[in-house]
């Protein structure tokens, strides 16, 4: 059964090409892709790899753990699935202006 691994710390420059060749010296691999900024484009840094089997994803885990690519020390673990994200995708909060723009509506009667 294929099992998905985390691929942390990563350095902007490393493409999907480049770690696909690294983790595949511990066997097949089904999927790898590098997570971008949507604004930007530029890599966020971190991504996944989705090893055929669960003794290749072992093996890869052990090998590239700490394992130096592009002068950055990865971290290799097993993926967790996925939060559901709740909400109105605005992250919970309200943001702006506790006073609705105007810095003063709480001083009126000061004048």
């Amino acid at each position: 059964m294929a099992k998905k691994l985390y691929v942390g710390n990563l350095s902007f420059n490393t493409s999907e090409s480049t770690i696909r060749e690294l983790f595949a010296q511990c066997g097949e691999i089904a999927e790898a892709n590098i997570i971008m900024d949507r604004d930007t484009g530029r890599s966020k840094g971190f991504g996944f790899i989705e090893m055929v089997s669960d003794e290749a994803a072992q093996a890869a885990i052990t090998k590239f753990n700490g394992y130096t690519l592009d002068d950055r020390a990865l971290t290799v673990n097993e993926a967790r699935p996925r939060e559901e994200r709740s909400g109105n995708g605005f992250g919970g909060g309200y943001g702006g202006s506790r006073s609705g723009g105007n810095r003063n509506s709480g001083n009126r009667n000061r004048y």
